[in-house]
């Protein structure tokens, strides 16, 4: 598949059949609607595309997920939520048989995937785990991390749901499950297996259960959601709602490139251009154009979309072929609608 942007003719929501979509900075903020979500996902709907909610969340129990998009004016049912805490749960059962002794350490969700999976579920290092499942939870504490580095130190497998360093709220961006996860290594030196992504297996999971033919993958970050597209083999959509802006797209390395961008879910409805190369090392995108010269990029047109899909054509092809693009010279890139 192509490692730069590609254009469809017609809406996103009538090439692809299933959406695999990321929550938080996408569908919702926190306990916030994001504007134009559910107008956005309400329409992809009528057109006929299916949607499978993906979270590296693993805190939460996927009815809990699906209440609060339901709140939203989402309508989702559990069995189109798809939790890192599932996901975390479909590793541990690649390696070990059923009845074995897990010590979790993180919410709900996770002792509930984690118990539907056959595994007995233990609280202390002492009840000799062979495995330490940690997820995310606002109430965890000191004493749930130490239990998990003893048992770690004495030859558990540590598996992480996910390892997000920040989480994003209401309030800002707080300590995600990746910095409760550093934590336990840096007192253990053992590097944990994680479920979530950049993983694809959230993914290949999400797409076997909804049978869908031709998945896209809607999310916000680079480095989790679109760089978990990249390594599954879909094409993703990147959203600019949540933790990554246009200028980390046009910056972005190869591996964490999404194939569409949008300014937010309205973007499933609507065809997209990709941007082409023109004359004297230009690329176009609708009104707007970039190019990258001697390291330094160049744009004119108006702020938007385009100007972003326009940047990162020079960008990446200016990479691509050896060259570099001096950081310090991409602007922030501000967007309108999709």
């Amino acid at each position: 598949m192509s490692l730069g942007l590609i254009a469809s003719d017609i809406p996103l929501a009538e090439r692809y059949d299933l959406a695999l979509v990321d929550l938080d900075g996408v569908a919702y903020r926190g306990h916030e609607p994001i504007p134009n979500a559910a107008t956005g996902l309400g329409g992809a709907r009528a057109a006929g595309m299916r949607l499978v909610f993906v979270t590296n969340n693993a805190s939460r129990e996927p009815q809990s997920v699906a209440s609060q998009l339901t709140e939203l004016d989402i309508p989702t049912s559990s069995d189109e939520v798809m939790t890192a805490a599932q996901a975390a749960a479909a590793l541990l059962r690649t390696r070990l048989e059923p009845g074995a002794r897990v010590l979790v350490v993180g919410g709900a969700g996770l002792f509930t995937a984690v118990h539907d999976a056959g595994f007995v579920i233990v609280e202390s290092a002492d009840e000799e785990p062979v495995a330490v499942a940690q997820g995310f939870a606002p109430e965890l504490g000191w004493a749930q991390l130490a239990e998990a580095a003893y048992a770690i130190q004495r030859g558990a497998w540590h598996v992480a749901s996910n390892l997000d360093l920040s989480l994003p709220t209401a309030r800002g961006f707080a300590p995600g499950n990746g910095s409760l996860v550093r934590a336990v290594q840096a007192a253990t030196g053992v590097e944990p297996s994680s479920a979530g992504k950049p993983s694809p297996t959230m993914y290949h999971l999400a797409v076997e259960r909804a049978g869908a033919s031709s998945p896209l993958v809607v999310g916000d970050r680079l480095d989790t959601d679109l760089a978990g597209a990249r390594s599954g083999g879909y094409p993703g959509l990147h959203v600019l709602t949540g933790v990554n802006g246009g200028r980390d797209a046009v910056l972005a390395e190869p591996g964490l490139r999404p194939h569409y961008i949008g300014a937010d879910l309205l973007s499933l409805l609507v065809p997209h251009e990709a941007p082409v190369q023109a004359a004297e090392g230009w690329w176009t995108c609708g009104e707007s154009a970039a190019r990258a010269t001697e390291g330094v990029l160049e744009l004119t047109g108006p702020q938007g979309v385009d100007l972003i899909r326009a940047a990162c054509g020079a960008a990446w092809a200016t990479v691509d072929a050896g060259g570099s693009v001096d950081a310090d010279s991409v602007p922030d890139l501000a967007v309108g609608n999709a």
